[in-house]
């Protein structure tokens, strides 16, 4: 049974109340064991015409598919952008200051267009944008931005669902190159997600500079074998923010 599509009632319920942009956002490659966490962002406003057809959260398409949307999303939005943090900030801050960080570039990108939202509207219940007031700085910050949550805003948010497929693709796309330069690792298919063939690689020749050590990663037989020094091999994962 086909998926029901996102809707842009919450947009227009924003819109309606005074905002004039709003911004959908949404992350990926918060769970895999290499390369960046990415984040996308498309914005909307009341002049933003008819939702391309077929868009629906980047999990539940097939990848030729999230590829043909990215022209129709580009060009419906108002603006849009994609930023990321790589694993050495993950592993320096921890997964939810990454995914801030990598949402302030996305952020960044827009101001460079002109563009600076009015409201956020982010996928689930945890407000990982916004810095916490008792929290040192990070080394990317940007403006301090209302945000809305919507749980299972990516499956039935426009703005949300259409940022989820651009910050999809242009990973998918980072981590297919990365594997010309490593390819023991399968990222060509796995994308640096658990899957066997990275466990079975990662058990065979360990991690590389792309991996985030702080992750409780597979540990190969070699390391174990002769105790190779600790962060070569990673760390205990960090509690539940690095699931």
């Amino acid at each position: 049974m086909p998926s029901k599509p996102p809707s842009r009632r919450l947009e227009r319920e924003l819109l309606a109340s005074g905002h004039r942009l709003v911004a959908g956002m949404d992350e990926v490659g918060r769970g895999a064991l290499a390369g960046p966490v990415t984040v996308g962002v498309v914005v909307v406003d009341d002049t933003t015409g008819r939702t391309p057809a077929g868009l629906r959260d980047s999990k539940l398409l097939r990848p030729h598919v999230r590829e043909r949307l990215c022209g129709p999303i580009r060009r419906w939005a108002r603006a849009s952008a994609v930023g990321h943090a790589g694993p050495d900030e993950i592993d320096r801050y921890g997964i939810i200051a990454a995914l801030r960080m990598a949402g302030n570039r996305a952020l960044a990108r827009l101001a460079e267009e002109g563009v600076v939202p009015d409201v956020v509207v982010l996928d689930g219940k945890h407000d990982w944008l916004t810095h916490p007031p008792h929290m040192p700085p990070l080394p990317v910050s940007g403006p301090q931005l209302p945000v809305v949550m919507r749980i299972k805003g990516d499956l039935t948010v426009t703005s949300i669902a259409a940022a989820s497929v651009l910050a999809k693709c242009e990973r998918d796309a980072m981590m297919t190159e990365l594997h010309e330069t490593y390819p023991a690792y399968g990222w060509h298919g796995n994308k640096g997600y658990s899957a066997p063939e990275h466990a079975a690689a990662l058990r065979e020749h360990g991690p590389c500079e792309l991996h985030r050590r702080s992750w409780s990663l597979p540990q190969s037989e070699v390391y174990e074998t002769e105790e190779l020094p600790l962060e070569l091999v990673g760390e205990p994962r960090r509690g539940a923010e690095g699931a």
